[in-house]
């Protein structure tokens, strides 16, 4: 019998909302565990208000920006402004291995739900704050989103085209990088708790997570003092380099030359040999200081082309291109569909959707998406009932108090 999943027997109580907190806790869902979101139709997510909708109608269990990003959890409905709910919230961190917010920081202290609370409650706990700023600082009581982390990261800086002003990147970054440091923190806590029997409270900032997939930007600046040139899709190393227009509407693709020799192959491709040995274009530094020029030259080949022509022609001589794809590009790729990147699981209210799986696959710990996103409160009867022992009648008078909602 193989392995178990990695996660299995672990519980998450998932307090979070928006985006960068469930997309901590998919990651913890995907490996695994539990993962039980605390939530309340009197202040819904608002990702459960977000477009796109099936068929185009909303409704609050219908969003399938909330259904991508919450596969795998279970919903218990909680509203937490009720104290007797804030009672029933601590019963679910004693049954469980970890917390997981990412409210502005101090918000969950003033729910009563604080980790000096907690560690109380289930003193080998695990508690991840996901807030934009950190629990301490100068600025740790600001509210944030994770637009604001792209400026604010330096992200904006570098991100343009040579001679243009900064510019905002396609995503809001603050929050998938934060949810991904954020389910390897507690991965490591995990570890660290296995190891030595403690829990342990994680401080995140989605402004620091943010820097830190800019290494190349802070180290220009702390061991050369420069700040690095916004160059659109060119590179210093390469040229050319970029995302050029083909045939067709709106249809693009992107090649990247690393070398002379590829060079050399690129010209004798495009039909114009001679460029290989131009003096604008014989070397790296040439090319370089010619980049305008030689990106004409290449725009000009390629709208004659379509990506997917221009592709198998590149790299079949062994030059890194490939179609830049739309959303349904991707979901046509035959490469994702046979190597399993979509699953496709039955909703309660929108049926049978396709949505993006998990982007890993381990061969001793084989993980599957097992359940579609919740419907809002669709499981506090079985985490009432089952997890904490509240009988069916408590559990009415609860629903009828407006403490499960």
């Amino acid at each position: 019998m193989g392995a178990g999943r990695p996660l299995e027997g672990i519980r998450v109580a998932d307090f979070t909302w928006v985006w960068a907190g469930p997309f901590c806790t998919l990651q913890l869902a995907h490996l695994g565990a539990e993962v039980i979101r605390i939530e309340t139709a009197s202040r819904p997510c608002v990702t459960r208000m977000l477009p796109p909708w099936l068929d185009g109608k909303p409704g609050i269990n219908r969003s399938g920006y909330f259904n991508q990003y919450n596969q795998g959890k279970l919903s218990l409905s909680l509203d937490l402004k009720q104290p007797r709910a804030v009672e029933i919230a601590k019963e679910l961190v004693a049954q469980s291995d970890i917390v997981c917010e990412n409210f502005a920081a101090g918000v969950m202290v003033r729910f009563g739900l604080g980790y000096e609370v907690l560690s109380q409650v289930k003193p080998d706990i695990i508690m991840i704050a996901m807030s934009g700023y950190g629990a301490s600082g100068p600025e740790h009581e600001y509210v944030s989103y994770g637009p604001a982390q792209v400026p604010l990261s330096g992200m904006s800086s570098l991100t343009g085209y040579s001679g243009w002003p900064p510019m905002h990147v396609g995503i809001s970054y603050g929050d998938p990088t934060g949810g991904l440091h954020g389910a390897f923190a507690v991965l490591a806590a995990l570890l660290y708790r296995q190891r030595t029997g403690k829990g342990q409270f994680i401080d995140l900032s989605q402004q620091e997570t943010s820097i830190a997939v800019l290494p190349e930007g802070v180290l220009a600046q702390t061991m050369n003092g420069e700040q690095p040139p916004r160059s659109g899709n060119r590179d210093p190393w390469m040229a050319p380099h970029g995302v050029f227009r083909c045939a067709g509407e709106q249809r693009w693709v992107s090649l990247a030359v690393r070398n002379d020799k590829e060079w050399h192959r690129l010209a004798s491709a495009i039909g114009n040999a001679a460029l290989a040995d131009d003096k604008r274009f014989s070397s790296l530094q040439a090319r370089k200081a010619n980049e305008d020029e030689l990106e004409k030259i290449i725009t000009a080949w390629t709208l004659q082309h379509s990506p997917e022509d221009i592709t198998e022609v590149l790299q079949g001589i062994e030059i890194a291109s490939f179609p830049a794809f739309n959303s349904q590009d991707l979901s046509d790729d035959p490469h994702l569909n046979r190597a399993g990147a979509f699953v496709e699981l039955e909703h309660p209210e929108v049926g049978r959707l396709r949505h993006i799986g998990m982007p890993w696959r381990m061969l001793g710990t084989p993980c599957a998406v097992e359940r579609p996103a919740p419907c809002l409160g669709q499981h506090t009867d079985y985490v009432m009932s089952e997890i904490l022992g509240h009988s069916d009648g408590e559990i009415a008078e609860l629903k009828s108090a407006g403490v499960l909602r």
